[in-house]
């Protein structure tokens, strides 16, 4: 049974070999910090990549027109493809598995926004309504562009929150104020917010608005769209465009170089495998390191077995069951294994506490850690591990013979 004098003897046969018992300790301490580390450290760039993703929608096909390669019907080669306003209500009324779907119309010259005597420059994007959806704009004042604005070519705005701070430095509402873009009066109707930085520094402008104002007739520059298809859907969508589009401008379908697709849910799930893999390869370096320093403890025990052989011979000598020396071995390994692994644990953690608290946060790594469950999976590997270590020169002590152990100088 387990007491208090079990116990004893076990610190004092730790507190007789304190080197060595520190140096098997430390190899099973530092194959859990390494692990700890690698994983908080795998965690950290997924965690950076997924916040690049999540700034925007990570179901999106972005199609983007160039020019073509390959000489087709006749049509020579060099030929630069153009968007118009036919291909997004095509796109938008014939392609099944298109959810939202916005057009997008820049505005790349002069692009000075003014209110007062306030001046900045900023990005102009000109959309429709769906872009809410698909850049994750979080409307903090006011509305998103509608429909009707679209219609009735509305000069309105929607401006990000680090536009509102350069222009209205007194405090003043935006809404219901007209600022000028390009010269030209628009009212703005909502304040907006972005978890992109770059995507705040816009306006968002009706499309059918500044293509009228801004001299761009029917042209637009790409098209976005989102589905709700999975990853593999979302090629066979991809190829539809494709092939769809290729019709109507009259290019070679295989021919990428005229028209571009982002599949963004593709890559998306190809980050996920990515890291997935990565996740998977720490594992093995982790589990392969912690079998290293079980190993090491195990060899000690033995060591430690072989050491005790006249004094286990005693105790079975004097009645001392088979089970109760393998409890005694075991414990101890346990208690070696499970201390040091837990030094290492926290050790692990404690060290991607401070990375988290005072790396500043990037856009390919950031909150470096592990999870809870992974703490309390670690710990029980940790006892698991003690465990076996202790197993076989446990059982080589149960069966040792006190007549021969006796006999052992």
């Amino acid at each position: 049974m387990f007491d208090l004098d079990k116990w004893q003897e076990i610190f004092a046969t730790i507190r007789k070999n304190k080197l060595r018992t520190f140096l098997t300790g430390f190899s099973v301490a530092w194959g859990i910090f390494m692990l700890i580390i690698l994983l908080g450290s795998g965690n950290g760039l997924q965690n950076g990549v997924e916040y690049q993703f999540k700034a925007d929608a990570t179901n999106t096909l972005w199609l983007f027109p160039g020019a073509t390669t390959n000489a087709y019907k006749g049509m020579k080669a060099g030929r630069q493809v153009h968007f118009t306003n036919e291909d997004y209500e095509f796109v938008k009324k014939n392609i099944p598995g298109v959810e939202e779907i916005s057009a997008r119309y820049y505005i790349w010259q002069n692009k000075i926004i003014s209110y007062k005597k306030q001046f900045g420059s900023f990005d102009l994007i000109c959309v429709h309504p769906d872009m809410q959806a698909i850049e994750k704009i979080i409307i903090d004042q006011g509305r998103m562009l509608n429909q009707v604005d679209i219609q009735k070519k509305r000069k309105v705005v929607i401006i990000g929150e680090p536009v509102k701070e350069a222009l209205f430095k007194n405090g003043e509402n935006p809404l219901g104020e007209f600022v000028k873009v390009n010269g030209v009066p628009f009212q703005v109707v909502g304040i907006f917010s972005d978890r992109s930085d770059r995507d705040q520094q816009r306006l968002y402008l009706p499309i059918s608005t500044a293509q009228m104002i801004f001299n761009g007739g029917n042209d637009i520059h790409n098209l976005t769209i989102t589905t709700n298809l999975s990853a593999k859907e979302s090629e066979k969508l991809e190829e539809t465009l494709r092939q769809k589009l290729a019709s109507l401008h009259r290019f070679d379908s295989a021919d990428k170089s005229a028209l571009y697709i982002n599949n963004t849910l593709k890559e998306f799930k190809q980050f996920q495998n990515l890291f997935m893999g990565i996740k998977l390869f720490v594992g093995i370096i982790g589990i392969f390191t912690i079998i290293a320093g079980v190993v090491g403890v195990s060899n000690i025990m033995i060591i430690v077995v072989n050491e005790r052989t006249k004094e286990i011979g005693i105790r079975k000598a004097i009645g001392a069951t088979p089970w109760s020396v393998i409890f005694l071995i075991i414990l101890e390994s346990v208690v070696i294994t499970g201390f040091a692994g837990y030094i290492g644990l926290v050790g692990g953690i404690g060290l991607l506490e401070l990375v988290g608290k005072f790396m500043p946060a990037s856009d390919f790594f950031r909150s470096p850690e592990v999870d809870f469950g992974l703490a309390v999976t670690a710990t029980i590997i940790l006892v698991l591990a003690g465990v076996l270590a202790g197993l076989f020169p446990a059982i080589k002590a149960a069966r040792i013979r006190p007549v021969i152990a006796l006999r052992d100088e």
